[in-house]
C-alpha cells in the first residue's frame, strides 16, 4: 500500500547531495536546517520545487509551456506524491514603475471597487480608478506619476561636431548604427561644431523627420535626436530595463513629479471622486495601519461590506510587520525580505488547500518581535490543509516546526547528507552542528572598545526620519537596530553614505550573475593563478583564461552547449570537445605542481588553501575560508551563489583594507548559527585593525556583541524614524521605549 501522507524522495544527487532518500510529512511545517552550503537549497529548491513545478507545467499544452519558465529534470531517482507548488522566494518583486504594493496584492482592486460604488461624484466603474488603464490614468504622465525629459546638456556637447562625438549617449557613439543615421543623411557638415549650426540645421538634428537613410546594412528611417530618444527610451518603462541600461538612461534624463496629476497618477475625474474628503490616491498613500483605521469609520452599508474584505487583507500586512507600507509604494523599492512577506500575503487570501508552500528564509529582515507574527502566518498556511517547507536558520522559526530535516554535517563536499530528521525537542539533543548551537547564545559584551572619533549625521529627514542627528563612533563595531521600517536603511544606506561616500559597502546585491563570473574572477585571483601557470610553463598567461586564448572553441569556454528546442524546453549539455573543462586540450597539458588549470578551478577554497603557495592567492582563499565559504569552488558560476554567500564573498575581497569605514547590511543572512561566531571574530579583527564597522542587523547574538548600538523606532513607517537609544549593549535593556531592548 502506498503512503500518500508523505512526499517520498529517493536518490537525490543534485549539486552536492549524496544520494539522499527521505520522507517529508504532508500537512505539516517542515523546516530544513544546516550550515550554509550544506545542500538545503539543493534539496528543497533545486530538487523538490523544481520537480513539482516541472510536473505541473507539463499538464499544460506545448504552446502554453513555451511561455512559461523552464525547469530541468533534477538529478533524482524519483519523487512521489508531490503537491502543486507555490514557491515564495526572496527574489525582489520588481515589476516596473506601474507595479505597486496595492496592485501586486490586489488590495487596490478592492479599493477601486469601493470608490466606484460609494465615491462622490460618481466617476465610473472600478477600472476608471486604475492608473494602468486609459480610462483612469493621467494622460500627461500615462499613469506613472512622473514625467521624464531628455537632459539636453548631458546628451549633446555643442562644442563638438558629429565626427568629434557631439552625441554623448553610448548608443549614439561615432561609427555606431544610430550615429550613421545622422552622419549619412547628407544633412549636416560632420566636422562643424553643433553650436555653429543654423536654426534650420539644429531643428533638423533634434526634431527633423527626414527621408530614410540608405545604409550599407539596410534602410534606416531618419528621426530627430529628441524624437528618437523619447520613442526608444522614455516611452519604454524604465522599471523594466536592465540595471546597466537603467543606469545609462538615468544619466541623460531629468525626472520630475507630473505637473498635471501631482504624482497621483490618475486623471481629473478619478481624483475628483472622494470618500470622507479623500480621493483614492490619498487613501493609497496612507500607511496600512492608518488605512485600516479609516476603513472602520465608514457607515454606508455597501461601503461597510467592501471595507470588511479590505480590512481583512490589510490586517494580514500588519500582522506580518508591514503595517508601515502604503498601497502606493512601488514594488521595485521593496527589500528581498519585504518582497517575500508580501508574496505570503497574496497566498493567504486564497482558498486553495493541499498545496505545497516552499519558503526561503522568511525571517530575513525581520526584528525578533515580528518573527512570532511570521510563525502565525506559517501556521495559518498549514492549518488550511497545506504542506509547508521552510529553509531557515532562525531558532524562533525552527521552534515552530512540526518536523525538522537537518542537512550536513558541514558544507560543500563535506555536506549533502541528512544528519537528522525528527522533532524540535529531538534536535536539541542531537549531535549535529544545528543541535549543538540551537541553545547557545553569545553573551552581552561588557568590555567595549573606546571610540577614536565620530562621524556625524546631521538633521536627517529623508523618508520617515524625524530630524535625526546622531554620531557614529569610529574605531568601534556599531550595530544599527530597530523593527522593519523603523528607518535603519534610510539612516545608513541613504543618509550616512551620502555624507560619507568613501565607506566600503558590503550589501546583498548580486555579485554578478553571468555564466562567466566565478569566485576566482570576482576576487581578482584568477590573474595571479594564470600568471603562476604561465611562469611555471614559460607560456602566455592568456592561454589559461577560458574567456581568451585558451577557451575551448566549441563552447567558447562555457563548458556547456545550449540547444534551443523552440517550444520545447531547451537542452543544456556538457561540451564533448572539452568534457566541460572549458579549455582547449593543449592547455590541459600544462601543469602547476601536478594540477591543470581545470583541476584548480574545480578546487574548493578549502582545497586551494592547502595547494597554493602564491601569497596573493593564499590571502584571498584564506579570507574565503574565514567568512565561511571554504566549500565554494574557485570556478563555480556566480549565478549559483546565494545573496548571503555573495555578501560574504564581497567581504572576503575587502578584508585587507585598513583605516576604512565598512557598512554591512544584515551580514548574517543565510548564515548558520555555528557561523555567527566566525563572522563576529572576523569583524572583530577588522575593528582591531583600526577600521570602523557599521552593521544593520536584527540577529540578537550580533547585537549583544556590539561596542555601540543605535536603536531606531519605536515602530515602522510614520511611527518610527526616531533614535530610541545610543550606547553600549549592556544598557540597552534599560531603555523603556526600545523593543530591541526587550528581546536582547
Amino acid at each position: 500500500m502506498t503512503d500518500q501522507q508523505h512526499i517520498q524522495i529517493r536518490g537525490a544527487r543534485e549539486n552536492n547531495l549524496k544520494n539522499i532518500s527521505l520522507d517529508i510529512p504532508k500537512h505539516q511545517i517542515t523546516v530544513f536546517t544546516g550550515v550554509s552550503g550544506s545542500g538545503k537549497s539543493s534539496l528543497v529548491f533545486d530538487t523538490i520545487a523544481a520537480e513539482a513545478q516541472r510536473q505541473l507545467n507539463e499538464t499544460f499544452t506545448a504552446f502554453v509551456q513555451g511561455f512559461m519558465p523552464h525547469y530541468g529534470q533534477p538529478d533524482v531517482d524519483s519523487i512521489e506524491f508531490l503537491n502543486a507548488p507555490i514557491i515564495i522566494n526572496q527574489k525582489r518583486i520588481g515589476g516596473g514603475s506601474r507595479s505597486t504594493m496595492g496592485t501586486y496584492t490586489d488590495i487596490s482592486a478592492l479599493l477601486r471597487l469601493l470608490f466606484s460604488r460609494v465615491g462622490q461624484p460618481y466617476a465610473g466603474p472600478a477600472f476608471a480608478f486604475s492608473f494602468n488603464t486609459p480610462q483612469g490614468m493621467c494622460l500627461e504622465c500615462e499613469g506613472i506619476g512622473k514625467t521624464v525629459q531628455l537632459d539636453m546638456d548631458a546628451f549633446l556637447d555643442p562644442t563638438k561636431s558629429l565626427n568629434g562625438g557631439a552625441i554623448l549617449h553610448p548608443d549614439f557613439k561615432v561609427g555606431k548604427l544610430l550615429w550613421k543615421s545622422y552622419a549619412l543623411s547628407n544633412q549636416f557638415d560632420l566636422d562643424k561644431p553643433v553650436q555653429d549650426y543654423s536654426e534650420a540645421e539644429l531643428h533638423a538634428l533634434l526634431h527633423g523627420d527626414g527621408a530614410g537613410v540608405d545604409l550599407a546594412m539596410g534602410y534606416l528611417k531618419y528621426e530627430g535626436l529628441v524624437d528618437r530618444f523619447n520613442r526608444s527610451y522614455i516611452k519604454k518603462d524604465s522599471g523594466a530595463m536592465s540595471e546597466r541600461n537603467k543606469a545609462v538612461f538615468e544619466q541623460f534624463v531629468n525626472t520630475q513629479t507630473c505637473p498635471v496629476c501631482g504624482g497621483a497618477r490618475l486623471n481629473e475625474a478619478a481624483l475628483a471622486c472622494r470618500i470622507d474628503g479623500r480621493n483614492i490616491a490619498e487613501w493609497s498613500d496612507l500607511e496600512a495601519t492608518e488605512l485600516i483605521g479609516v476603513l472602520q469609520t465608514l457607515s454606508d452599508p455597501v461601503a461597510v461590506k467592501v471595507a470588511a474584505k479590505l480590512r481583512e487583507r490589510i490586517q494580514h500586512l500588519i500582522e506580518i510587520g508591514l503595517g508601515y507600507l502604503s498601497l502606493s509604494r512601488e514594488t521595485a523599492t521593496l527589500s528581498g525580505g519585504e518582497s517575500q512577506r508580501i508574496k505570503m500575503i497574496r497566498h493567504l487570501g486564497n482558498s486553495l488547500t493541499d498545496m505545497l508552500y516552499i519558503l526561503d528564509e522568511p525571517s530575513v529582515g525581520l526584528h525578533a518581535r515580528d518573527v512570532a507574527r511570521l510563525n502565525g502566518l506559517l501556521r495559518q498556511l498549514r492549518d488550511k490543509g497545506n504542506t509547508v517547507l521552510v529553509v531557515e536558520h532562525d531558532p524562533d522559526v525552527i521552534a515552530v516546526a512540526d518536523h525538522i530535516v537537518d542537512i550536513g554535517p558541514k558544507a560543500g563536499t563535506h555536506g549533502g547528507e541528512v544528519v537528522f530528521a525528527g522533532s524540535v525537542a529531538e534536535l536539541h539533543r542531537a549531535d549535529t552542528l544545528t543541535g549543538r548551537f540551537l541553545s547557545q547564545h553569545l553573551p552581552i559584551k561588557t568590555k567595549v572598545r573606546t571610540a577614536t572619533g565620530h562621524l556625524k549625521i546631521e538633521a536627517a529627514t529623508l523618508n520617515n526620519l524625524k530630524n535625526v542627528s546622531v554620531s557614529v563612533p569610529t574605531g568601534l563595531l556599531t550595530v544599527v537596530t530597530g523593527v522593519a521600517g523603523s528607518g535603519k536603511s534610510t539612516l545608513i544606506n541613504d543618509v550616512f553614505l551620502a555624507q560619507h561616500p568613501g565607506a566600503i559597502v558590503i550589501d546583498q546585491g548580486r555579485v554578478g550573475a553571468n555564466s562567466r563570473s566565478a569566485p576566482a574572477t570576482y576576487t581578482g585571483i584568477m590573474d595571479d593563478i594564470r600568471q603562476a601557470f604561465a611562469k611555471a610553463n614559460k607560456v602566455s598567461a592568456s592561454l589559461f583564461s577560458f574567456n581568451s586564448a585558451g577557451s575551448c572553441p566549441e563552447c567558447s569556454g562555457l563548458g556547456i552547449i545550449y540547444t534551443d528546442l523552440a517550444f520545447m524546453e531547451g537542452m543544456t549539455t556538457r561540451c564533448d570537445a572539452c568534457e566541460g573543462k572549458r579549455f582547449k586540450p593543449e592547455v590541459l597539458d600544462y601543469h602547476l605542481r601536478g594540477k591543470t588549470i581545470s583541476d584548480v578551478l574545480e578546487m574548493t577554497a578549502e582545497d586551494a588553501l592547502a595547494f597554493f603557495t602564491e601569497k596573493k592567492v593564499r590571502a584571498v582563499v584564506q579570507a574565503m575560508n574565514d567568512v565561511g565559504l571554504g566549500y565554494l569552488k574557485l570556478g563555480q558560476p556566480l549565478s549559483t551563489v546565494s545573496g548571503g554567500e555573495g555578501q560574504r564573498l564581497k567581504l572576503a575581497t575587502e578584508l585587507h583594507k585598513q583605516g576604512s569605514v565598512y557598512v554591512m547590511d544584515e551580514p548574517t543572512t543565510g548564515l548558520h548559527l555555528s557561523d555567527i561566531g566566525l563572522l563576529m571574530s572576523m569583524i572583530d579583527r577588522l575593528v582591531d585593525a583600526g577600521n570602523t564597522v557599521i552593521l544593520i542587523e536584527h540577529h540578537l547574538d550580533v547585537i549583544r556583541q556590539a561596542d555601540w548600538i543605535i536603536d531606531l523606532g519605536p515602530e515602522g513607517g510614520s511611527a518610527g524614524g526616531q533614535i530610541l537609544f545610543e550606547g553600549p549593549p549592556a544598557l540597552l535593556s534599560q531603555s523603556e521605549r526600545s523593543i530591541t531592548g526587550q528581546f536582547i
